[in-house]
């Protein structure tokens, strides 16, 4: 076996290598490439589970970051089990056949309960009162202790929400070096979401761009020098491109004009009502589930869909089976955007309706994605005191809620999930493994496992 780590960039594409990355272009220059056909729909879960398991979403199951939950009838994203993918992952495949062979996962998605050897993911406490606390969870669970004794606490708010920065990249890779050091894995899957921050806030705007593009470029340096110390195999790659986008469509509103939306309204506010809904859209990023409760109308709420302005396609039967997305856990229809726009979850009309955790970072909560998490409202100046504020009243024991977010999907300038026309916006993958002399130019992201697995392998194995 091959020691190998595979350093998962997120939101790299060949668009983005160059002068700003000058460690990744250089190693891009100098070992093997392809640009990545991705899967669709192109979101991190979907991605990944492809990857990991060289199967389209119809076989393992992940339609998205999230789904409808038929028997329970909620919609729940960013789910944690690793149970939920329904198929064979490398690590488990390369064991049965190297009984010595072991995996560290660093962050990878549907990392709880999974059957590799070492696993850190977020998961934060949630206490009583109401506060997050930052954490992980980690197998073994003494891992996750010596890890954040050596390098402080997760930073979790530097993860996701507005205060996003390269401090949770830094911690992961520092995190993968370390589990690396004391346990020497085979394999370390290793995941560094710097890029997926400001560009979805920003378009691809270069001169916003290079500082994040110069931070993530050192700290894939640092985990790369790291393992070429070790003659390790070097992989890099990402899951999707990030394409700008201006226009928001709010899908599910939609569906409500014309009377295929239930609503609950509790304390005055508004909550979409899944199971009570003849139609509802699960918004995720370019793609969108629609769930169709009563069959009846599922031509017509079809129909309408093709209609809207920014919506390039609507798939289903033949088309959806085509697309490799024919399973129970997808929409009846899948609806993809085109080029220029995105799907929000919005299916309140008016504001003041809006459920509370709107305004909130709450990815449980919203029953679909939200980039604008990502924000504060740039029209408030006194935004950043009423953070710390909030703040203050916290450490002070008084319970009070972080609803600085704002109503305002327009603020979001770019997107992924549909398969950008432009191979520059594709995702990449490089290596520097000779066992792997012949990749085309472009490969199917299911081909992804077939050469993870041939460059961990001895090369006289057959």
């Amino acid at each position: 076996m091959k020691k190998t780590v595979v350093i998962n960039v997120v939101g790299l594409s060949k668009r983005l290598i160059g002068e700003h990355t000058p460690f990744i272009r250089s190693f891009l220059e100098q070992q093997h490439h392809a640009l990545i056909q991705p899967v669709l729909p192109a979101v991190t879960c979907s991605a990944q589970a492809t990857y990991l398991t060289g199967m389209q979403p119809s076989e393992h199951g992940i339609v998205g970051n999230g789904w409808y939950f038929k028997e329970e009838c909620e919609v729940k994203f960013w789910r944690q089990s690793n149970k939920l993918v329904q198929a064979p992952k490398i690590w488990e495949k390369l064991r049965q056949e190297f009984p010595g062979f072991t995996c560290a996962n660093l962050f990878w998605w549907y990392n709880m309960y999974s059957t590799v050897d070492f696993s850190v993911t977020p998961r934060p406490n949630y206490l009583a009162d109401g506060r997050k606390i930052p954490d992980v969870y980690s197998h073994p669970s003494l891992l996750r202790d010596r890890l954040q004794r050596e390098l402080g606490t997760f930073p979790l708010f530097h993860f996701w929400g507005p205060k996003t920065s390269i401090a949770s990249s830094q911690w992961i890779a520092d995190a993968a070096l370390l589990t690396d050091k004391w346990y020497n894995p085979t394999l370390s899957l290793v995941y560094l979401p710097h890029l997926d921050y400001n560009i979805q806030r920003h378009g691809l705007n270069f001169e916003v761009l290079k500082t994040d593009l110069a931070e993530i470029d050192s700290v894939v340096k640092q985990v790369v020098d790291h393992f070429q110390k070790q003659n390790a195999s070097i992989v890099l790659l990402s899951e999707y491109g990030i394409t700008n986008v201006n226009h928001p469509i709010h899908l599910n509103r939609i569906l409500r004009q014309h009377g295929y939306l239930a609503l609950r309204v509790e304390r005055g506010l508004e909550l979409l009502d899944a199971g009570a809904s003849k139609a509802f859209a699960v918004a995720d990023h370019q793609i969108a589930h629609v769930y169709i409760n009563d069959v009846a109308v599922k031509d017509e709420v079809a129909a309408l869909l093709k209609e809207v302005p920014g919506v390039d396609k609507v798939l289903f039967g033949k088309d959806l089976k085509a697309s490799g997305l024919d399973h129970e856990r997808a929409g009846d229809l899948v609806v993809v955007a085109d080029s220029d726009s995105w799907f929000t979850y919005y299916f309140w009309e008016e504001d003041t309706k809006a459920p509370d955790f709107a305004r909130m970072v709450d990815i449980h909560k919203k029953p679909g994605y939200d980039p604008v998490e990502m924000f504060t409202d740039p029209s408030d100046p006194f935004v950043v005191p009423k953070i710390i504020w909030k703040l203050v009243k916290k450490k002070m024991g008084f319970r009070t809620v972080m609803d600085v977010i704002p109503l305002k999907a327009e603020l979001v300038k770019g997107s992924h999930g549909r398969i950008p026309e432009d191979k520059q916006d594709w995702p990449v993958l490089l290596h520097n493994a000779s066992a792997v002399d012949k990749m085309g130019k472009t490969i199917k992201a299911t081909e992804v496992f077939r050469i993870l697995e041939k460059i961990i392998k001895p090369p006289n194995h057959e």
